[in-house]
């Protein structure tokens, strides 16, 4: 099943095109259907390959005629970003209504708001909502470089004392258990970035006792822990062997063979698309945050739509990795 297919779509027209941050376009998109986002939606976008791309709704208006989207340009990008930068005031594209898949709860006690790097796009809008209700928060901000934290004078100016900026570069970055030393089992925390720092965050979570149905997240699905690189993929029963280029997903190279697994949110956050691992040379670089920490380190299944193979982890960079896989 794929994203959106029981999404309404509809024409939208660019608004406007500006840059946010080295790197990150904010995009103003005038819609067909006005329908008022809530927080933590999302639209998914067709780009001429036919092929669907979700972006987070940093906010849209109070009509709900327009929204506005913040695209990262990723230097990996399989042509949305590459696509949504080359956008100008004036063109039209088809986009749904917006999608919930990421709810802001109101009226838990205390929360912390989580973002990392273009994750923040996905943060903004609740933060919003919890600054207007008097919510007691804490809005955290992660980033390497302060030239590529998009919306940060904005958000200063908005959330004062209560933003939290941290920086690598600047030698203030974070530091997860100071992040979560005041937590208490009454706080929920909604984050959504790089999955190294959410698989950060989730271990010493559940390290703490803390509960799970407090955690809250969503993650693009496009960070692993290696770069990602070319490697083979086989289906011995039936007969396939292919390649799967740096710049697609699994999943993308097993549908240009006829090979269809299902799937829902291509985020590696449902796990619909999972499939059997029959054999790999190389390390299954879980992007994931479906499979359990036990489940990842096991490796018997992977999620077709996020995850790959990486070679850096156990065979020599002059060999192609190779993923068998299982079909029913």
């Amino acid at each position: 099943m794929a994203a959106g297919s029981h999404a309404i779509w509809q024409r939208a027209r660019i608004a406007a095109v500006d840059p946010a941050a080295e790197s990150i376009a904010r995009i103003e998109l005038d819609l067909d259907q006005p329908v008022r986002p809530e927080p933590g939606s999302h639209v998914d976008i067709r780009i001429p390959t036919g092929e669907i791309r979700s972006y987070s709704i940093v906010r849209g208006s109070d009509d709900g005629h327009s929204i506005v989207l913040g695209v990262h340009l990723s230097p990996t990008s399989r042509g949305g970003s590459r696509f949504m930068h080359s956008l100008r005031p004036g063109d039209e594209i088809e986009v749904t209504a917006p999608l919930q898949n990421f709810p802001l709860r109101v009226g838990a006690p205390r929360y912390v708001l989580l973002a990392g790097g273009i994750g923040i796009t996905a943060m903004i809008a609740m933060a919003a909502v919890l600054r207007r209700v008097r919510a007691d928060y804490r809005f955290v901000y992660v980033g390497r470089t302060r030239k590529v934290m998009a919306f940060v004078p904005e958000l200063t100016d908005i959330h004062g004392d209560q933003l939290e900026v941290h920086v690598d570069a600047e030698g203030t970055g974070l530091d997860v258990a100071q992040l979560l030393s005041d937590v208490d089992a009454t706080t929920e925390l909604y984050m959504c970035g790089p999955i190294r720092l959410m698989d950060a965050v989730r271990r010493a979570w559940l390290d703490l006792g803390l509960p799970v149905a407090n955690l809250r997240y969503e993650t693009f699905g496009n960070s692993g822990w290696f770069d990602a690189e070319e490697f083979v993929v086989q289906l011995p029963k039936l007969g396939i062997e292919t390649v799967v280029t740096a710049e697609e997903t699994l999943l993308e190279a097993l549908e240009k063979v006829g090979v269809s697994p299902m799937y829902d949110c291509r985020k590696g956050e449902c796990g619909l698309c999972q499939m059997d691992i029959l054999d790999v040379k190389g390390a299954v670089d879980h992007r994931d945050v479906f499979f359990s920490e036990k489940q990842k380190t096991a490796s018997k299944r992977i999620c077709a739509c996020v995850s790959r193979v990486a070679t850096s982890a156990g065979t020599s960079n002059a060999e192609r990795g190779l993923l068998v896989l299982d079909t029913p």
